[in-house]
């Protein structure tokens, strides 16, 4: 994709691109009555998610009888990394080799097979990048 989009700016802006990508394609009503209904939200509220996930060049939409059709103009993984980088950007800061340091015992004392499987994925990534 060439086009420039922007990250979805929360949980709700997430929780309707993330069904979408699930759906493929859907209304607002059939997104609202997925995400929006769940949570307690009207109406009003998905179909402005939706507007501001189009403004973002997230979505594309298309008017059928009165309706939009909504599909992703963005793929899952392109997103997840955006979100990831910007994650860690704002973790890690201007001290990012502490930040780091902080964040691997965190990992740790939550899940120690984490660790290792950061470990591997570290260790292939440096592989591939050194092309053995």
């Amino acid at each position: 994709m060439t086009a420039r989009f922007r990250l979805p700016g929360g949980d709700l802006e997430y929780a309707v691109l993330a069904k979408l990508w699930e759906l493929e394609s859907a209304t607002a009503r059939e997104i609202h009555a997925q995400v929006g209904e769940p949570a307690g939200l009207v109406y009003t509220t998905t179909a402005k998610v939706l507007d501001r996930l189009h403004a973002k060049r997230l979505v594309s939409r298309q008017r059928k009888g009165v309706a939009f059709v909504y599909r992703p103009r963005v793929a899952r993984s392109v997103v997840d990394s955006g979100r990831a980088r910007a994650i860690l950007s704002r973790l890690l800061g201007s001290a990012p080799r502490h930040a780091a340091a902080t964040l691997v015992d965190a990992v740790e004392a939550f899940d120690p097979n984490l660790l290792d499987e950061l470990a591997h994925a570290v260790a292939a990534r440096r592989r591939s990048r050194n092309g053995t």
